[in-house]
């Protein structure tokens, strides 16, 4: 059983930063599985945001390219490092984990079993 708990968020100033964590644990966790950040707002689908492979390749939304970087330690903790953030980065943000070995970083819902019951980010 795998879970997953994210934390991190809080309320900024547009333009600050942020660090959320995700810290994976149970059966079936590995430090190189294929994981990624999604984030959602009330009444809008999940959206992907970052997500890293078991190579360490890395995959970003258009959005938050070049302001979010996403990396994990070898203690089955991921983070999402978010800065420059803006108003519409607002939501809550949900750490996600797939048993599979990935060749390349996903940012696909589909792509993902496992996941976590969020952090909430606002940008005022």
């Amino acid at each position: 059983h795998v879970q997953l708990v994210e934390s991190g968020g809080g309320s900024v100033p547009a333009g600050g930063s942020l660090r959320l964590s995700c810290a994976a644990s149970g059966e079936g966790v590995y430090s190189s599985a294929c994981m990624g950040w999604f984030r959602q707002v009330p009444g809008k689908e999940r959206e992907g945001v970052a997500g890293i492979d078991s190579y360490e390749g890395t995959n970003y939304a258009e959005s938050v390219e070049g302001r979010f970087t996403i990396f994990r330690d070898k203690k089955n903790t991921l983070y999402l490092q978010m800065s420059n953030l803006k108003r519409e980065d607002t939501g809550m943000y949900h750490c996600a984990f797939s048993r599979y070995w990935c060749r390349v970083a996903t940012i696909r819902e589909v792509d993902y079993g496992h996941w976590g019951q969020g952090t909430q980010v606002t940008v005022s």
